[in-house]
């Protein structure tokens, strides 16, 4: 009996030092342990911003010793999507479709900044013949994603003309996949029309000879609508004010900076989506690019209701919402 309760009693410290070492199921952060705020976005030229801010530091500068900066790199917006309702990431920048269409369905997002405008780019390939907007019946078009906000542009302005795709009823063929693996797919020819955003649509300009035949000012909400916007959880809101505002603040810091500093923050571009895809752009491209793209801080609400509006009778939403609760624009007064 009396070596049954000493084991017992070894096994309770073990089970306090597991406890302790944060082995133990429930365990919470060390004293002393610095808390880690998660940021995610895209590679590419929409998501400057959080490129910036990572490589000069403005997030930490603004969170302070206390907090420890991470970062995650998306392909498309369901994935960051998933990782913002899992607490995964705290916050990051995402096109307003992704963000529309799960607040739509549930999903405790805010948006609370803007990013970009701008850069969305349609190209078909070299030879497939496009002199009319009647051309693209019967096409097989790429975007990152299936309502993403580039699909939805791209099909809101030829649904005005009457052409949709095979999803709701049309002849337009649909695939999905990664905008840097789009140059490859046009030479394959296994897609007529890509829906790029940019540096990509530079990219596919060069590499592949492919034409612009919807630009970046005629595609529908192409001037007006947020290409990327800075989103949140209306938890973190309600729990970590202070730390949503400065995240706000490092974030304009950012804005600000690319638009004092075109050219550095050019560089930092190419550096960044090489350190995450791979892919080295040259110089020429991002500066084609960044002709296309706006930087700003600032939240549209009109444009992205009237783009949520499209979103619905595109059918990529299940009803009509009202996005007004959706954005919270007090951290940028």
């Amino acid at each position: 009996m009396k070596k049954a309760s000493i084991f017992l009693a070894f096994l309770m410290i073990f089970a306090v030092l597991l406890a302790g070492c944060g082995i133990g199921g429930g365990a919470s952060k060390t004293a002393g342990e610095k808390e880690k705020i998660v940021i995610g976005y895209f590679p590419n030229i929409n998501h400057v911003p959080a490129m910036v801010a990572k490589d000069k530091g403005y997030f930490e500068k603004q969170l302070g010793d206390g907090k420890t900066m991470e970062y995650k790199i998306f392909a498309e917006g369901g994935s960051f999507m998933t990782a913002l309702k899992t607490g995964e990431i705290d916050a990051g920048l995402v096109g307003p479709g992704p963000a529309m269409n799960n607040y739509s369905t549930g999903a405790d997002v805010k948006i609370i900044a803007g990013a970009s405008t701008g850069g969305t780019v349609v190209l078909a390939r070299k030879g497939v013949k496009i002199d009319s907007v009647d051309d693209f019946a019967g096409k097989t078009f790429i975007t990152p994603g299936v309502g993403c906000t580039h699909d939805v542009q791209y099909e809101t302005y030829l649904e005005a003309e009457g052409i949709t795709s095979q999803r709701i009823g049309g002849s337009m063929k649909h695939l999905t996949g990664q905008p840097a693996q789009y140059a490859a797919m046009l030479k394959s020819g296994k897609v007529d029309i890509a829906v790029a955003p940019e540096p990509w649509a530079a990219v596919i300009e060069k590499e592949t000879g492919a034409e612009v035949v919807i630009g970046w000012d005629e595609v529908s909400f192409g001037e007006t609508l947020p290409a990327s916007v800075m989103v949140t959880s209306g938890k973190m809101i309600k729990e970590k004010p202070e730390t949503v505002q400065k995240i706000i603040n490092a974030h304009k810091d950012a804005v600000k900076f690319i638009n004092d500093n075109p050219a550095v923050a050019q560089e930092i571009t190419i550096k960044d989506i090489k350190e995450t895809t791979g892919q080295e752009l040259e110089k020429e491209e991002v500066e084609l690019a960044w002709k296309r793209i706006g930087f700003t801080h600032e939240v549209d609400a009109q444009a992205i209701q009237d783009f949520s509006d499209s979103s619905y009778s595109l059918k990529f939403l299940k009803d009509k919402p009202d996005f007004k609760t959706m954005i919270d624009d007090s951290f940028l007064k």
